[in-house]
């Protein structure tokens, strides 16, 4: 017996609009609960062969009231029935499940009942069906029922084939399966699979998320090849969303990694090249062997720089880059450092020249080394760099330093005092640049000094800096002191008019006092305003405070040290490139602290440079002979003081004055880039000589601009036609300029719309390239359209470039250019 429970809230409803309500029960399985009813102030008749006394009643004797009229049974035909007319005015109302359901529902389309009835057990489930209501239209048909039914059972909201399938496979990666299980529960899966056989081609006699997949990448990797052109169209765009949203791209990645073990898919590249591989994505294994292939192109020197760029470039996009964005770093840094030294040529004709294209050209080489060391030792995957690694090192060390340093000692031998016309002298750092600042009413000034940033270091922090909005940053360099080390370097830096060695070398004496430690600095920067604090305190310090320690001096020296702690030790010196990665942090950290703090005038500076090699040193690397001398104060690895120091081939002897000292102690320096072999000693990092390395200092000059002065770069839309005929469109696009620092790269995505329609694909586009030349700013989007594009044949369409609003998930337009949409017959075999 049904319940009048389920068909009271129906009758309620139909009251609200009519007076009387006729209600055919055929089965009469409500008859013995009707009397139960209460409909408030509804009267109910029954109809039992008294047609005309019911007519009378609800016409003529209470033509007001509200009736309810029911009859069980069958119901005569035709003019047999003597209430048709009513009926027909009313309607019938009935209480088969099915209609009820409809009814709930506001569906009237064709085969909704049978919807109903097949899936009895879905709508038994009020929760589920109220859930159901909220995706509904009224125009919704069968199939579109179904599908938002299995829409509901799998958590969705959006009923597409697209979503659909994104839904099953964030599960089956998983390795989950309630939500299909739902389905199946639920009798849906054959629905389901029907649609995915008419939308994307996927026909199997058993059909499963798990065979699915395989098919998908299968076809993926057939590059969605059909005998019928274009019959794989759709999933091979709903793929390339599936691959790139956010939402998705996890668990597309996880089922790659099986798929491609399934398929054997490395085998099959094992005798690939470069060139068939670089615009291949599909699976991780293209990545890696990719990798594999450029690093022995690289290391065999069988690409040129710009070739392994733009290969390196186009690898970007790649939804596996993430992974090995370090390898490819590394593999960057070394093409340009053996493409440099392949060409470089070390005759140096004076000392002045030396040191000039040493900080114009010759920096890079260092740089490029320590880029590529760094980025080798913070991957995952070092592997593919082993043998690229020996041919840097053989470079680097053999063709580079020893070359460069052997030169380059030529001229060190050939001066007689310590200086130079192209460099000021580092002692004069604080004349050339703080006092100009200072002495201009009440300009106060940072300095940063942080030991051991080389040269090549700062130049990158200069980059880095010119990166940050509304920061300028301009690179000088001074000719640091001999010996290049901590204690004389930075009391080079400052103010003073004499510097001199005490007896036992260290403390250095500025103007007689010592200056070692921030409490004697502070006694020598005193006079000129000026105060003296670590670098640790600035970063930990509340910036109310900060901004009060900066107000209440004229110039404010911050000291850092993160190389030079980490190099300086044999057990830590191979992490020196770590180490400088973490100073470029810390100092960019400074800079915008001390800047929130008020300071628009920062100086960065070193004591000294250093040398430094990743690989042991062979023996000749080192001096056979040591230093001789009546009096051998301090024997380093770079640098000796003494008095009465004997001559030696293998070391340039300075006297105090020519190297610019007040003091008794002789210099002796090892030539080239040789070190004294000293128990217990680091020897891949060193400083103290006269290499280039050690004694370019830097001097970044860092201001803080009022405006913005960052952008993302320009890109122009450059239509070649105005019609789209086929089912694909190429759009030329065009980056009006080179990227820089102040110019940045534009990521920009595409796609052809009708409205807000879209009916293609809609690849990612990166806008990156930094080359002066136009020919290497132009890029293409090919964009495939969907079977969907064939409802607006003949129609003005849209294609639009959009970019991402920063911070949120929502994009909008940058650019779009309009196409007419005039495809013939013939164009369904074009793809």
């Amino acid at each position: 017996m049904s319940s009048l429970s389920a068909v009271l809230p129906h009758l309620e409803q139909r009251f609200e609009s009519q007076r009387l309500v006729f209600w055919h029960d055929t089965e009469g399985e409500y008859a013995a609960e009707l009397d139960t009813l209460d409909l408030g102030e509804v009267t109910t008749l029954r109809v039992e062969n008294n047609e005309y006394a019911v007519k009378n009643r609800v016409l003529h004797d209470d033509p007001t009231a509200k009736f309810l009229i029911y009859r069980a049974g069958g119901v005569p035909a035709g003019v047999g029935n003597w209430l048709l007319d009513l009926e027909l005015a009313y309607g019938v109302f009935t209480a088969d499940r099915p209609a009820l359901v409809r009814q709930d529902l506001g569906l009237d389309g064709p085969r909704i009942d049978q919807v109903v009835r097949d899936h009895e057990k879905f709508f038994r489930a009020a929760k589920r069906v109220q859930t159901l209501k909220t995706l509904l239209t009224a125009d919704d048909d069968a199939d579109r029922l179904r599908a938002k039914m299995c829409a509901v059972l799998v958590g969705q909201r959006e009923h597409s084939m697209l979503e659909l399938t994104r839904t099953l496979l964030i599960e089956n990666a998983r390795s989950e399966a309630s939500k299909y299980e739902a389905l199946v529960e639920q009798g849906l899966d054959g629905f389901h699979w029907a649609g995915v056989a008419k939308i994307y081609g996927y026909e199997a006699n058993e059909p499963s998320v798990d065979d699915f997949v395989l098919w998908m990448f299968r076809q993926a990797a057939n590059g969605f090849a059909s005998e019928v052109p274009g019959a794989l169209r759709n999933i091979q765009l709903d793929f390339a969303s599936l691959r790139n949203d956010r939402r998705s791209a996890a668990a597309l990645a996880i089922l790659a990694r099986r798929a491609s073990e399934s398929l054997s898919y490395a085998d099959s590249i094992e005798d690939a090249e470069l060139i068939d591989l670089v615009g291949n994505d599909l699976f991780e294994d293209v990545e890696q062997k990719v990798i594999s292939l450029l690093a022995q192109a690289v290391g065999e020197r069988t690409m040129n720089a710009r070739e392994v760029s733009e290969t390196i470039r186009a690898r970007q996009s790649s939804i596996w880059v993430d992974g090995y964005r370090e390898l490819y770093t590394a593999l960057g840094a070394a093409s340009d450092l053996l493409s440099e030294l392949s060409t470089a040529r070390f005759a140096i004709t004076s000392f002045d020249e030396g040191l000039d294209r040493y900080r114009k050209q010759w920096f890079r080489i260092d740089q490029l080394y320590r880029q590529f060391h760094f980025a080798a030792r913070i991957t995952e995957y070092a592997g593919p760099l082993e043998a690229l690694r020996v041919e840097v090192e053989k470079h680097y060390a053999n063709r580079y330093l020893y070359e460069l340093g052997n030169s380059w000692q030529q001229q060190v031998d050939a001066v007689q005092d310590w200086r130079s016309v192209t460099l000021r002298p580092q002692t004069r750092f604080f004349t050339d640049h703080v006092e100009p600042i200072i002495c201009k009413g009440n300009r106060k000034a940072v300095v940063i000094i942080s030991d051991a940033l080389r040269y090549e270091i700062a130049d990158e922090l200069r980059s880095r800096i010119r990166q940050e909005d509304r920061f300028d940053a301009e690179l000088d360099a001074m000719l640091g002191v001999l010996p290049s080390y901590t204690q004389l370097g930075m009391a080079a830096l400052l103010p003073h008019k004499t510097l001199a060695h005490s007896r036992g070398g260290d403390p250095v004496l500025v103007d007689g006092q010592r200056s070692d430690g921030t409490a004697n600095r502070n006694k020598v920067l005193a006079p000129v305003g000026g105060f003296a604090i670590r670098a640790e305190e600035v970063l930990s310090m509340p910036r109310g405070e900060l901004r009060e320690r900066y107000g209440a001096h004229q110039v404010l020296y911050v000291y850092h040290d993160r190389i030079d702690a980490i190099g300086d030790k044999a057990t830590t010196e191979r992490q020196v490139f770590e180490a400088a990665n973490d100073a470029l942090r810390d100092l960019v950290d400074l800079i915008k602290r001390l800047t929130n703090a008020n300071a628009t005038n920062i100086l960065v500076t070193a004591d000294h440079g250093f040398l430094f090699q990743d690989t042991a040193l062979a023996d000749a690397s080192y001096l056979s002979t040591k230093p001789q001398g009546d009096d051998l104060v301090v024997t380093n690895r770079r640098y000796v003081l003494g008095r009465g120091l004997k001559d030696d081939p293998a070391f340039r002897t300075f006297e105090p004055q020519q190297v610019g000292l007040s003091s008794d102690l002789e210099v002796q320096i090892p030539k080239s880039i040789h070190r004294l072999k000293l128990p217990g000693a680091g020897s891949r990092f060193v400083h103290g000589g006269a290499s280039l390395q050690e004694v370019v200092v830097p001097v970044v000059t860092v201001n803080k601009k009022r405006k913005s002065d960052t952008r993302p770069v320009n890109v122009e839309v450059l239509p070649e036609t105005d019609k789209i005929t086929t089912g694909q469109l190429v759009v030329k696009l065009f980056q009006s300029e080179p990227v820089s620092e102040k110019v940045q790269p534009r990521t920009l995505r595409a796609g052809i719309y009708v409205g807000e329609t879209l009916i293609s694909n809609q690849p990612e586009l990166i806008f990156d390239q930094p080359s002066d030349d136009k020919r290497d700013r132009y890029q293409s989007a090919r964009m495939l359209l969907s079977q969907d594009a064939n409802e607006f044949n003949n129609r003005t369409v849209e294609f639009r470039l959009e970019e991402q609003i920063p911070n949120t998930t929502q994009w909008r337009v940058y650019q779009r250019a309009q196409y007419l949409l005039k495809r013939s017959f013939t164009s369904d075999f074009d793809f």
